[in-house]
């Protein structure tokens, strides 16, 4: 067989075989390790192998806090990032028109709002200091709302910026913040590390009914989406079936977060997976009515003051989950589809 043929058959193979690209496909996370919250399944599906079954080489690239996923993937240093839709309505608000969200592997955060043993209800929070990630983060702007909503005044409080939700755990045991938002991973580690040194004081049934808005979405800019969109595609897929088998077996989820995470004891792993089962991504996490609710919400914040909202269509795109699932199918759950 001339060279010219064998060429020919090798590129033919090569695009039979799924969309594996040269280069792996570089997912930006904003936890340094497998986080104990639902968004643990960009991790768990690199560890337990759906991307690769999914036909897509994934590299998990690891910075701290949205605006750092941000700049990591305008900057090109990775294909697709976890970030906060807040920062997605910001960068539409300052012109950037060139990045979707494709899917949302955790799409409502499971936040509580904690607080010293000695704070008995929201109300004796006034005057005091409140731990954030930062001014104006994602935790910083729900919290707020959600402390309004149970008539506090937030602008009596002592607001300290200290960064990951685990600095602000260890902060609020050395009695250096009177109260924080974390999510229920977080928490359930700290009651571990010091049983009786802090309570819930808004739990998260209670956090998400006061604000109920979409935290966080992964995005892609509309290069990637044209040049590797079979590759978003793969990894759409493997993230919405590792959800799938997460909701329907928590115990699957506890197996894979022993291997990721050793450090954190069974019994609570136990009590996340089944406080997690209603929770995962099981139809991608991109619903249209959800979204909408969200950005309403967040363009009526102080921190979008005199911003004209842009369409859902300006930073969102749903062709890639909506191609995903007529694949594999929808499925009932907590992600009912709203498209």
């Amino acid at each position: 067989m001339r060279p010219t043929k064998l060429m020919a058959l090798a590129v033919c193979a090569a695009a039979l075989a799924g969309p594996v690209a040269a280069e792996p496909f570089r997912l930006i996370v904003t936890d340094m390790e497998a986080p104990l919250v639902p968004n643990s399944v960009m991790d768990l599906a690199l560890q337990e192998g759906y991307f690769e079954r999914a036909g897509v080489e994934v590299e998990l690239v690891r910075v701290q806090q949205t605006p750092m996923a941000m700049a990591a993937l305008r900057a090109g240093e990775g294909e697709m990032a976890n970030v906060a839709v807040e920062s997605m309505l910001q960068s539409v608000a300052q012109g950037a028109d060139d990045l979707r969200a494709v899917m949302s592997p955790n799409k409502s955060l499971p936040f509580l709002i904690a607080a010293q043993g000695g704070i008995a209800s929201a109300g004796d929070l006034e005057g005091k200091r409140f731990g954030v990630g930062r001014i104006g983060s994602l935790d910083h702007t729900l919290s707020m709302q959600v402390l309004e909503s149970a008539g506090v005044d937030t602008a009596s409080l002592q607001i300290v910026a200290l960064g990951q939700p685990s600095v602000r755990a260890q902060a609020l045991l050395a009695d250096q913040i009177d109260a924080t938002t974390m999510s229920i991973g977080v928490f359930t580690a700290l009651e571990a590390q010091a049983a009786g040194s802090a309570q819930v004081l808004v739990d998260v049934d209670a956090y998400y009914r006061a604000a109920p808005v979409v935290s966080k979405v992964n995005a892609v800019t509309s290069e990637t989406l044209a040049s590797r969109g079979p590759e978003v595609e793969a990894v759409i897929e493997a993230l919405t079936l590792a959800a799938r088998d997460f909701a329907a077996d928590p115990q699957l989820w506890v197996a894979a977060m022993q291997k990721a995470r050793p450090d954190v004891a069974e019994a609570d792993l136990q009590k996340l997976g089944a406080a997690f089962a209603g929770s995962w991504s099981v139809n991608g996490g991109l619903q249209r009515k959800e979204l909408e609710v969200s950005a309403a919400w967040l363009y009526a914040s102080e921190d979008f003051k005199g911003v004209t909202p842009a369409p859902l269509e300006a930073w969102t795109e749903f062709g890639p989950v909506e191609a995903v699932l007529a694949r594999i199918g929808t499925t009932d759950g907590s992600d009912a589809l709203t498209r």
